[in-house]
């Protein structure tokens, strides 16, 4: 089973600025390609920023504001951004990227750790190669029952070459896999059940799986030997 990674749902064609690329020229480029954001690149596609309509909007949200006192830093860094004519001055830096081999997983978390909708995606030189949002990510979960289920079953299959006697079915109905048999092991169901999860496009696990022999109490309850 091959887990998903960034390359499988970034977009390649990716639309950048440089530097010096204009505030209004920013707005237009947002609206004509229906983006809510862009990467900023050097001479060497290198990501440099990135520029949101959140930035963008810093324009407009301190339009006559007052200026914030020394210590409202916050404040005072957005509405210098305000003041802001090029990419160079309005972008947020530095950028936060990911590789192409990164799992979608692992970016997911990025994502939400950072608080930013999309990533640049960036190559082994550092040069940019695409970018991938937040929707881009959630297309694991367009893949059909059939595909969710043979990697299902592959997973299931890899599992129970170690046993003898165990027999698990997978079913799969709008993303959620149900299994249901028995194995040998609490160890073989509990690891059935993990690799299952790992499927790209599993929503849920429904587990209905019986083993015959205990074997986490076992090694609970071997006492722990300690060496001089």
């Amino acid at each position: 089973m091959r887990k998903w990674q960034v390359s499988d749902v970034m977009t390649a064609d990716v639309v950048a600025v440089e530097p010096d690329t204009p505030y209004r020229d920013l707005v237009g480029l947002l609206a004509d390609k229906r983006i809510n954001a862009v990467p900023v690149v050097d001479a060497d596609r290198r990501v440099i920023g990135v520029v949101s309509e959140s930035d963008l909007l810093r324009k407009i949200e301190y339009v006559g504001a007052e200026q914030p006192h020394w210590f409202q830093r916050r404040r005072r860094a957005q509405q210098h951004k305000a003041a802001g004519r090029t990419a160079a001055e309005l972008m947020t830096a530095p950028p936060v990227i990911v590789l192409p081999l990164t799992s979608i997983r692992s970016a997911a978390r990025r994502m939400d750790e950072a608080g930013v909708k999309q990533l640049p995606v960036e190559n082994d030189l550092g040069r940019l190669v695409g970018i991938v949002t937040r929707g881009d990510l959630l297309k694991e979960h367009l893949r059909s029952d059939d595909e969710i289920g043979a990697d299902a079953r592959a997973a299931v299959h890899d599992v129970l070459l170690a046993e003898n006697f165990a027999t698990v079915s997978t079913q799969v109905e709008r993303g959620v896999v149900t299994l249901t048999g028995r194995v040998e092991r609490w160890s073989t169901a509990m690891l059935t059940l993990r690799l299952v999860r790992l499927v790209p496009g599993v929503v849920e696990v429904v587990d209905r799986i019986t083993f015959d022999y205990d074997d986490h109490k076992v090694a609970d309850s071997v006492p722990a030997i300690f060496v001089a």
